[in-house]
């Protein structure tokens, strides 16, 4: 016991000079520096997480709203300000293939927006499970801070799961599975541009955010994109496959197809799409059971990012064209005539079309200002009459992201 003590003392003291020598030694110009740099170098090794392991990030956007909508001859209807959305978001990386993101809106009370786990092994393959946006259309899974107007057109609200014609859904999401991948990369000198084609497919429970499914059936869903020699360029197509139920009168079919193109090069976007639903209910009385509704819609985009600054040219203007024109049966029996509908004859549609022009304004990169006046041709139901009706819309949001 005591040689080995007489041992570890003997270590200690040749230890000591040794330490006492390397923190005296003699430096060459610019070696502290160097053993600066070595030593951060050292430290960032250390500090960064083993396996892709990331700390939880939280960032999220606020979006304050004000609406006036006017009549055709310029009277005040009604106006409004609100807190359009609320959002707060925590991800990062449980591994070099794992993610995950959790977002909540709290514009009216607490409520699950994403909730969702991600395995992606290769750019050509991931798979996600949880609660996230259906892969339909190529205007949804735009952010709406980024959005070129204040909010998604009414053919994609209306048909993808915001505020369905069918009545079931919100927010744009489901609770599913869904597999994406990216096929066909294109390099150069560079390295990685972009792939070809990008793929989305999911089976969700058809019912929309934060429910449960309410029947036997899952709903398909899926978008296929294809960037043709071209970057900033995307065809697009999608489809919607399933069934949902709301009540004993209005449930059955509901499929949908879109189809569009886009190009944005970080300063032109151009951005079109057709939208076509078939939605199922059981009839009233006096009408043979099952029938369907048909509605339809598409909308057309233009806008050209203005950079100006002195560093970097960070703020941005962008002038905005926007036509939008949506329709969908009434399911009931109606008759229209040049000026009103009486409740008469089959397959009356209402179409409403909407003209837009706007300003988008990010004055800093985590600010953004959009003023839209829009033009809306349309009919208006009183009381079970369809009259021609036009009117306008003047909207002002302001969204700060973080």
């Amino acid at each position: 016991m005591k040689r080995k003590f007489r041992i570890i003392v003997g270590m200690l003291l040749l230890a000591i000079p040794l330490c006492m020598n390397a923190q005296v030694k003699v430096k060459k110009p610019g070696q502290d520096s160097n053993e600066a740099k070595e030593q951060k170098t050292e430290q960032e090794k250390t500090e960064k997480p083993k396996d892709g392991l990331t700390m939880p990030k939280i960032s999220g956007f606020v979006q304050g709203m004000y609406q006036a909508n006017l009549s055709d001859k310029g009277d005040l209807l009604d106006n409004t300000l609100r807190m359009r959305r609320v959002r707060l978001s925590v991800d990062g990386k449980l591994s070099n293939t794992v993610s995950y993101k959790i977002q909540g809106d709290f514009t009216r009370s607490p409520m699950l927006v994403d909730a969702y786990v991600k395995y992606k092994p290769c750019r050509e393959f991931a798979i996600q499970v949880g609660q996230f946006k259906t892969p339909f259309t190529l205007e949804s899974p735009i952010n709406p801070v980024n959005l070129e107007i204040f909010d998604y057109g009414e053919a994609v609200q209306q048909l993808v799961g915001y505020k369905d014609v069918c009545g079931v859904g919100a927010l744009g999401r489901d609770l599913g599975i869904m597999a994406t991948g990216s096929l066909f990369p294109v390099e150069n000198a560079n390295g990685y541009q972009y792939s070809i084609v990008d793929y989305a497919v999911g089976v969700f429970n058809g019912n929309g955010a934060n429910q449960l499914d309410n029947n036997n059936r899952k709903d398909l869903v899926g978008r296929l994109e294809v960037h043709p020699g071209l970057k900033a360029l995307t065809l697009s197509g999608s489809y919607y496959y399933g069934k949902y139920y709301k009540d004993e009168d209005f449930n059955g079919t509901r499929n949908r197809w879109a189809a569009g193109l886009q190009y944005n090069d970080g300063k032109l976007v151009i951005r079109g799409e057709y939208l076509s639903g078939n939605t199922g209910y059981q009839g009233f009385e006096g009408e043979e059971a099952p029938n369907q509704f048909n509605s339809k819609g598409y909308y057309a985009v233009a806008g050209y990012n203005f950079q100006f600054g002195k560093e970097g040219k960070e703020q941005k203007l962008m002038p905005v064209l926007r036509y939008e024109h949506f329709e969908q049966q009434t399911g009931v029996l109606g008759l229209h005539t040049a000026d009103y509908v009486i409740y008469m004859l089959p397959n009356f549609s209402a179409p409403t079309s909407y003209y837009t022009v706007g300003i988008n304004y990010w004055p800093l990169k985590s600010v953004n200002f959009k003023l839209d006046y829009s033009f809306i041709d349309g009919y208006k139901n009183v009381e079970g009459i369809f009259n021609k009706n036009h009117s306008h819309r003047v909207v002002a949001i302001l969204s700060y992201k973080f």
